[in-house]
Parts: structure tokens; C-alpha cells; sequence
């Protein structure tokens, strides 16, 4: 699987709290990216087998880290030491859509 800076920013952003599911919008506000780029990180990381989602009330859905995408996001962060560096919300929406 491809890990690039947007996915490192939001494996961080799962990583803060890894057993609490996180929300589509929740995590774009955390992450500063827009729908256009967080989903498809999420289905990238659900297909690698790192992230479930589970359908919560109505049509909201939560997505949490697997255990074994806990351990796969820990050593690539561990991997690069610049995400040290990278801090949530960062990126402002908007950011990367041309």
C-alpha cells in the first residue's frame, strides 16, 4: 500500500484515540482535507485491511483502526521520522483538489 504525507495525517489522527470511531466529518476537520481526498484514504486503508467501518445511526458511519492497523500505522510512522513533524489540521480544506 502507498502511504503518502495525507495518509500519514490521518493514521495520526486515528492513532489519538485508536478504539474510538471517528466520523467522515470528524476526521476532516481534523485533518484539514476535503471528501475528495479523505475518502479514498479511507477505502485505500479499509481495503489493506487497517480500518472497519460500522454503519452507526441513520447513514453516519465510523471508522476505527484494526488492531492490526494499529500496528502497521505505528511502525510507518515510527518508519518516517518527518511525520514527527506533521501536525493535525495542518492542511487547510481545499488543499490538493486541482
Amino acid at each position: 500500500m502507498r502511504i503518502t504525507r495525507l495518509t500519514v495525517v490521518v493514521l495520526r489522527a486515528f492513532l489519538d484515540e485508536p478504539s474510538t470511531p471517528r466520523y467522515g466529518y470528524d476526521l476532516m476537520r481534523a485533518c484539514g482535507l476535503g471528501s475528495a481526498r479523505l475518502y479514498p484514504i479511507l477505502d485505500q486503508l479499509e481495503r489493506a485491511g487497517w480500518l472497519e467501518r460500522e454503519r452507526r445511526s441513520g447513514a453516519r458511519v465510523g471508522y476505527r483502526l484494526t488492531a492490526a492497523g494499529q500496528r502497521s500505522a505505528r511502525m510507518e510512522l515510527a518508519r518516517r521520522p518527518s511525520a514527527a513533524g506533521l501536525r493535525l489540521g495542518v492542511l487547510r480544506p481545499g488543499w490538493g483538489h486541482r
